[in-house]
């Protein structure tokens, strides 16, 4: 396949005039337009971007549902349902979050998991089915290991103290796709628990007390990464930073940010990108009422009301979001931020903090031909392309 007369979205995260070859699901090269193209065959595929900004297929690491679906539904036609969603929404890739649960119910949300990711990754002849989905490249573990007192839409009957020997359990059952657990740092075994398990899986502090020692000791530990930032934490005061301070000095840590306009404020989101400059990931921390009208829904087994894009427990508490990340980000331009500096953070950023971005999250020979086609006018989506074109 041939994609050529776009301003394709490069490694340098600049906007260049350039074509894109690929073989099936894999990018094999980047061609300059002034170079001259020559097709391989008389049958390559060719789509003229012409008028368009082509970025890469996004990534959303932390989103717990969407179109009336949960993740924790734990049913592989949940897993079908919420990878259909975010592929037609311009989300290429998936990492889903859990929420604090019984650890026996995490044991089958992650076996289902696994037996979606070997559907996936082991259809050799369905390739227009496969298309359907965006691919599942990891779960994300939001809780049980939190704190009571910032427990946010977190049930607190299941909430556990940090355990490496479940967090093993958890990637066996998965067959590794446990690519992030969230846990507050201060809680009794949360150091011992990132220092045993943090070759195998990321870690990100959440849902926390943390003061900025508690939260820097997490950090330096291997904690490289911050669940909604703002949210579920302390705030960033001036006589103790906390988690924000800790994270700002961690200049290896990725922080999490939820752009609906609702959870951060403009001011705040452009200051959150000054301060962590090439750090910061859009989520967009939806939950079954993504996509679905005004109504009541279910998040971790609690009851939810959905008013006005609005998601609330009965108690007035924030309960995620019902905004798919491409609107997340398309937000994010609109109160400042540079569309390049958006798009790497609903791309490229949130595939490096969970080790994935050998293959997803950029335009580059080797790595997965997922694009978006954008209007540069209106920034709308014209094509979503994943894979061989048949």
């Amino acid at each position: 396949m041939l994609i050529k007369n776009g301003f394709v979205f490069t490694e340098a995260q600049k906007f260049l005039p350039l074509s894109i070859r690929t073989d099936n699901d894999i990018i094999t090269e980047l061609i300059r337009e002034e170079s001259g193209i020559q097709q391989t065959e008389e049958k390559e595929p060719v789509i003229d971007a012409a008028g368009c900004y082509v970025i890469p297929g996004l990534t959303d690491i932390h989103f717990h549902g969407c179109d009336g679906y949960d993740f924790c539904d734990n049913s592989l036609e949940s897993c079908k349902a919420i990878a259909s969603f975010c592929l037609k929404n311009g989300v290429t890739s998936i990492c889903p979050a859990t929420m604090t649960m019984p650890a026996e119910t995490l044991d089958g949300i992650c076996e289902t998991a696994a037996s979606f990711f070997s559907i996936q990754s082991g259809r050799q002849t369905e390739k227009q089915e496969d298309r359907s989905y965006a691919d599942l490249i990891g779960i994300h573990m939001e809780g049980p290991f939190i704190s009571r007192a910032k427990k946010g839409a977190q049930n607190e009957a299941h909430i556990l103290p940090p355990d490496s020997a479940l967090i093993e359990r958890w990637l066996n059952l998965s067959n590794g796709l446990v690519k992030l657990v969230s846990l507050a740092p201060e809680l009794p075994g949360a150091l011992s628990c990132i220092e045993s398990c943090k070759n195998k899986t990321a870690f990100s502090v959440a849902h926390t007390e943390a003061d900025y020692a508690a939260a820097k000791a997490a950090m330096d530990a291997g904690a490289l990464h911050v669940t909604h930032l703002y949210n579920a934490m302390p705030p960033f005061h001036h006589r103790d930073s906390g988690v924000i301070g800790a994270a700002s000095d961690t200049k290896n840590c990725y922080v999490e940010l939820i752009c609906d306009g609702l959870h951060i404020s403009a001011p705040v989101v452009r200051a959150t990108f000054r301060l962590f400059e090439g750090r910061v990931i859009l989520i967009s921390d939806s939950m079954r009422a993504a996509g679905k009208p005004d109504g009541t829904y279910t998040l971790g087994g609690q009851e939810v009301t959905v008013k006005k894009n609005k998601a609330t427990l009965s108690d007035g508490t924030i309960a995620g979001s019902v905004t798919p990340l491409f609107q997340c980000m398309l937000t994010a331009v609109s109160m400042g931020i540079p569309l390049e500096t958006a798009v790497a953070a609903a791309t490229v950023n949130p595939c490096r903090s969970i080790g994935m971005d050998h293959l997803y999250g950029s335009i580059s020979p080797g790595k997965k031909a997922h694009f978006l086609l954008l209007d540069r006018e209106t920034l709308q989506i014209k094509r979503i392309i994943k894979g061989a074109v048949g």
